[in-house]
């Protein structure tokens, strides 16, 4: 190296910096399963009819958390923003107008959750869901992640295909 020239030293030194800066970076890729990790707010959650229309499942403006721990557990909750209040205090003695619009504007579930590397696929352990239906099911569901945002379809309970998207909370 002290017979190059101190132009051809400092190039070679900033091709190696870079060299070793790139192996480093390669090196901390994350996993699918590492991506998932975390916690999301629902973006969306819309049905997608097979001429391609749209229908919002939960509103325009869905509220919700979706949360994996990284360690294979996870918890959903999704509901409308715009639900209303029972005239009860009681929520043990809701009409049937209340309990059918909360039935109908929200859902839940938690379990474990599994992801393949492979085929870019979440798939769900249901241990328990507000729509009992659900309890004990496995849902298999691909999924793209793309810088902040999750993005899964999947077959919807009231017809058609359902498109979740969510965005990462920091």
């Amino acid at each position: 190296m002290s017979q190059m020239s101190p132009f051809t030293r400092n190039t070679l030194a900033v091709l190696l910096g870079i060299s070793i800066s790139y192996t480093g970076v390669a090196a901390r890729a994350e996993t699918l399963n590492e991506q998932v990790a975390g916690t999301w707010a629902y973006v969306s959650v819309d049905t997608v009819r097979p001429d391609g229309s749209r229908q919002p499942m939960f509103g325009t403006n869905p509220q919700g958390l979706a949360i994996f721990d990284g360690s294979g557990h996870y918890v959903l909750m999704t509901s409308r923003a715009d639900i209303a209040k029972f005239e009860s205090a009681n929520r043990m003695k809701g009409t049937p107008d209340e309990n059918r619009s909360v039935v109908q504007g929200s859902i839940a579930h938690f379990g474990t959750y599994t992801v393949d590397e492979a085929d870019k696929t979440i798939t769900f352990h249901v241990a328990a869901s507000t729509f009992p239906n659900w309890n004990g099911a496995e849902q298999k569901r691909p999924f793209v992640i793309s810088g902040d945002k999750l993005k899964w379809t999947a077959s919807a309970s009231s017809g058609g295909t359902a498109e979740v998207v969510l965005r990462r909370l920091k």
